[in-house]
C-alpha cells in the first residue's frame, strides 16, 4: 500500500511537472515549427511573467487569481511588441542569426531581472484556497497540483481545437504553407503572425507564473528551463501543441520518478529518454503534417 501511494504521489509530481513544462514550450513549438523561427529567447518571457506576478502581488497588493491574468496579458503585450520591432530584423536573418540574435535577447532579459530583484530565489504566494491536500484513504493530492494539471488539460484542449477547427487557425495554417497565396486572398500574414507570437510568449508568462513552487524564479531562469523546453519541443514535435502536452507529460514524469528512484543520475534519465524517443520517431511525437 505505501508503494502504491508513493508511486501514486510521484506520478501526480511529474504529470503537474510536465503541465508546466508544456505551458511554457507549447508557444515555442507554434513559433519554431509553424513560424520558423528558432526564438530561443523564448524561456525569457516565461522568467518575465513570473516576475510581473511577483511584482505585481508585492507592490499593488493584487491576489494571485488577479496577478496571474495581468502578468500573461502584459507579457503577451510585449510580446506582440518585440515581434513588430525587434523580431523583424530576426525573420530577415539566417537561423544562426536567429540563435545568436534570440540567445542574446536572452542574456539581457537576465541581466535585467538581475538588476531589477536581484539574485535571490522568489517565489509567489498562493491563495489558502489552493493550499493543502485532499486526503482519501492512503492517497494524497495537492490542490496547487490538481490545479496545474487542470489548467494545462483546458490550454491544451483548447488550442487544439483553435488550430484545428477556427478561422483563425485556418488563415495561421495558410500563412505557412504559402503566404503569398494568403495574402491574395486577404489574409493580413504580419498581423497573424504577430498575434500567434503574443499568444505564444503569453502562454510562456502563464506557464511561468503557475510553475513558481516548482520552479522557483531566479535571474537564469531563462537558460536553466531553456534545455527542459527544447526537448518538450523536439519530442513532441514541430508545431504540435498536442504533442508539446504529450512529451511535457512523458518527461516529466519520467524525469520525477528518475530523480526519486535514482538520486544520483536521475537527471540523467530525461536525455536518456529524449534519445530514444528521438530515435523511435526523428520527427517528434505528433509531427505537423
Amino acid at each position: 500500500m505505501k508503494l502504491l501511494s508513493t508511486i501514486t504521489s510521484l506520478f501526480v509530481d511529474g504529470i503537474s511537472y510536465g503541465m508546466v513544462l508544456f505551458l511554457i514550450s507549447v508557444g515555442l513549438t507554434v513559433t519554431l515549427g509553424v513560424m520558423r523561427v528558432a526564438n530561443l529567447a523564448h524561456c525569457g518571457f516565461a522568467m518575465i511573467g513570473g516576475y510581473a506576478a511577483y511584482a505585481l502581488m508585492g507592490s499593488l497588493g493584487l491576489a494571485f487569481v488577479v496577478a496571474l491574468p495581468v502578468a500573461t496579458v502584459l507579457v503577451a503585450v510585449l510580446g506582440f511588441i518585440l515581434e513588430r520591432t525587434l523580431y523583424r530584423w530576426v525573420y530577415a536573418t539566417s537561423q544562426l542569426g536567429q540563435i545568436l540574435m534570440t540567445i542574446g535577447l536572452t542574456f539581457v532579459m537576465v541581466a535585467s531581472v538581475n538588476l531589477a530583484f536581484g539574485s535571490a530565489t522568489h517565489a509567489l504566494t498562493i491563495p489558502s484556497w489552493l493550499q493543502g491536500t485532499w486526503q482519501e484513504s492512503s492517497f494524497t493530492l495537492s490542490r496547487y497540483r490538481a490545479f496545474i494539471i487542470l489548467l494545462g488539460l483546458c490550454i491544451g484542449i483548447c488550442l487544439w481545437a483553435l488550430l484545428k477547427f477556427t478561422v483563425f487557425g485556418a488563415k495561421l495554417r495558410a500563412s505557412v504553407d504559402n503566404p503569398r497565396m494568403a495574402r491574395s486572398v486577404g489574409v493580413n500574414v504580419p498581423n497573424i503572425f504577430a498575434v500567434t507570437f503574443a499568444a505564444g510568449c503569453g502562454l510562456a508568462a502563464l506557464g511561468g507564473v503557475v510553475g513558481t513552487p516548482l520552479l522557483p524564479l531566479e535571474p537564469y531562469y531563462a537558460l536553466r528551463l531553456l534545455v527542459p523546453v527544447l526537448m518538450v519541443v523536439a519530442v513532441g514535435g514541430l508545431g504540435s501543441p498536442i504533442g508539446s502536452l504529450a512529451a511535457g507529460l512523458l518527461l516529466g514524469v519520467v524525469d520525477t520518478f528518475g530523480r526519486y528512484y535514482i538520486p544520483a543520475g536521475g537527471a540523467f534519465v530525461i536525455y536518456f529518454t529524449v534519445v530514444i524517443a528521438l530515435l523511435l520517431r526523428p520527427q517528434g511525437l505528433f509531427a505537423r503534417a
